[in-house]
């Protein structure tokens, strides 16, 4: 395929918006959920839980449908199952137990999983393989633009419709009026879930109808064991899928860890403190379409060390300084990170050729990085009493992230036949 079809590479592109957007409403529902049903910490931490074990558990699964068949395939089945779990938070609001909740954002993370196990590789296979980095960095740009539209409609139609209440005010209510509170509080909750997706339905339709590029295996059967041994002999991809889980430990846990290094710095409250954090992904949206212009002259690989290097001082300056220049450094690391998913997919797709189904869907469950290292600093913080240190571990994520970018410059992590 020499030339990129531009309305199926407009539709596709639309879908990182949408799971931008579904991420960062998510985020919201650890808040929501700890106010609504005075849950502990422990309690509403099943919420990243059931959303990146979706991510883990259904990654390969989609890597076969598509190989199987075609990535349309994939994205009309993913789309399904994002329409199917927002759907579900309608009668997760009347039942308003929270296992009905869990299990629906299960099910709708599962339809982002193989959206992204899907989408990230069209989008690479939707063109010359020599501008494939530069083209997912593109349509990768409009990920965060879905991520403030997710943060604007939850603080909107969800934080700001909480009854202000506290756990123990609640604790001296009668079970009905608790009751009557609660239910008016999921069913807040529940209102954005619906309304996007009724907007994914006519999306998905779109998709159903419009002629989109095969782009698929000719050969759509599947050598297991071939495929995991040549995935498993590329250094490139390899380290890859290791840069990439620890990137996505450290965005995670930089953006989780932000609202409350401000509050502390700067003495805000939540809501004054969650301006910079959406002021973090505005920098974040505005950097990775510099980065992709950037990238027309500079190697990606260049660009991902040299932004891992920058992230990794102003890491540094969020863990010793403070104030102000702290918070700004922390705001920061945002613009250095914008590049780092796509250029990292893209540079460890290179020349899988036949297995480059299979290797996304590896790269995809990278993304569990989110949960597993983001519960290390939060441990960090908790056994150090200290937020500060806790910035150590994605400090040492972007270590090993600039390892990557540099050791791929350099040579020293090779692709095939090189």
């Amino acid at each position: 395929m020499k030339k990129t079809p531009i309305l199926p590479f407009i539709l596709i592109t639309s879908l990182f918006l949408m799971w931008g957007l579904a991420n960062n409403m998510t985020d919201t529902l650890l808040a929501a959920f700890k106010k609504i049903k005075s849950m502990t910490d422990a309690q509403t931490s099943l919420i990243q839980v059931a959303f990146y074990g979706a991510y883990f558990c259904l990654a390969l699964p989609a890597a076969i449908l598509i190989k199987k068949y075609t990535y349309k395939s994939g994205v009309l089945v993913g789309l399904g199952l994002f329409i199917t779990g927002a759907l579900l938070f309608y009668p997760a609001s009347k039942t308003m137990a929270y296992g009905h909740f869990l299990a629906a954002l299960y099910i709708l993370a599962g339809g982002l999983s193989i959206l992204e196990t899907t989408a990230n590789p069209y989008i690479i296979a939707m063109g010359p393989e020599a501008t494939a980095t530069r083209r997912l960095n593109l349509a990768q740009s409009f990920n965060p633009i879905g991520s403030i539209t997710g943060v604007i409609l939850s603080k909107v139609f969800i934080l700001s419709q909480l009854n202000v209440a506290s756990a123990e005010e609640r604790a001296a209510m009668s079970p009905a009026e608790l009751k009557a509170i609660q239910s008016e509080e999921l069913g807040a909750v529940m209102g954005p879930y619906v309304g996007v997706a009724l907007l994914l339905m006519a999306l998905w339709i779109t998709i159903a109808l419009i002629k989109m590029p095969r782009a698929s295996d000719e050969d759509s059967r599947i050598d297991y064991s071939g495929s995991f041994k040549r995935l498993f002999a590329r250094k490139h991809y390899i380290w890859g899928v290791i840069a990439q889980f620890f990137y996505v430990g450290a965005q995670i846990g930089v953006w989780s860890f932000t609202i409350r290094y401000v509050m502390q710095e700067l003495n805000l409250d939540e809501a004054g403190a969650a301006t910079y954090y959406l002021a973090a992904l505005v920098v974040f949206t505005l950097s990775r379409f510099v980065f992709t212009w950037l990238m027309r002259f500079i190697e990606a690989r260049r660009l991902l060390g040299g932004a891992s290097l920058a992230a990794i001082l102003l890491t540094l300056a969020v863990i010793f300084g403070g104030g102000y220049p702290a918070v700004i450094a922390l705001v920061g690391i945002s613009a250095c990170m914008s590049l780092m998913f796509p250029t990292i997919f893209g540079l460890a797709s290179v020349g899988l050729g036949e297995d480059t189904k299979i290797g996304g869907s590896g790269l995809i469950m990278a993304i569990l990085g989110g949960a597993v290292l983001t519960a290390i600093q939060g441990l960090v913080s908790d056994t150090t009493g200290s937020i500060h240190f806790a910035f150590f571990v994605p400090l040492l994520c972007f270590v090993a992230v600039a390892y990557y970018g540099f050791a791929r410059a350099r040579g020293a992590i090779t692709e095939p036949g090189q």
